[in-house]
């Protein structure tokens, strides 16, 4: 009995001192964490890939409100103008407001516009990430200090 133990201990001692197969087990438990990491990096790449987008549509915007020659054309241009830089961005906005403010559109004055859009994580990630969330970006354009002013008689 004693020496059917001894051989079973040995074995079982040779079975658990084994590391064959170690590396192939811990890649095999590792992998859906480092993937999982991986679709994560590509998530933060892309939201602030859209922010970037967002700003430079914002930029667009700000800068179309600047040469309008009254304040609802600056309104209208700034919303078609960030409204066309997002679709060509491939950014889909749920829900998307543009707010001017022209400062009268004196010369010299600075024309300022906010932009927020509430996008889809799922459009956004192409992983299928629930939710939405809400990106909003300001610019400033100067309008330009030579410029005529509508309305003037004289060229006064």
């Amino acid at each position: 009995m004693t020496r059917q133990r001894v051989h079973l201990g040995r074995w079982w001692r040779a079975l658990r001192d084994d590391e064959r197969g170690s590396a192939t087990a811990e890649l095999v438990l590792l992998t859906p964490v480092l993937i999982i990491m991986l679709l994560f990096i590509v998530f933060c790449g892309r939201l602030a890939d859209a922010t970037l987008r967002l700003e430079d549509a914002t930029h667009q915007a700000a800068r179309a409100a600047s040469l309008a020659r009254s304040t609802t054309s600056a309104q209208n241009d700034a919303q078609a103008t960030a409204s066309a830089a997002l679709a060509d961005a491939g950014i889909t906005c749920q829900s998307l407001a543009v707010i001017v403010d022209t400062a009268g559109l004196r010369p010299g004055a600075t024309v300022s516009v906010d932009v927020t859009c509430t996008v889809g994580l799922s459009d956004l990630a192409l992983l299928g990430v629930p939710g939405s969330t809400t990106l909003s970006a300001s610019f400033s354009s100067p309008v330009d200090t030579y410029r005529g002013v509508t309305g003037a008689a004289g060229g006064a």
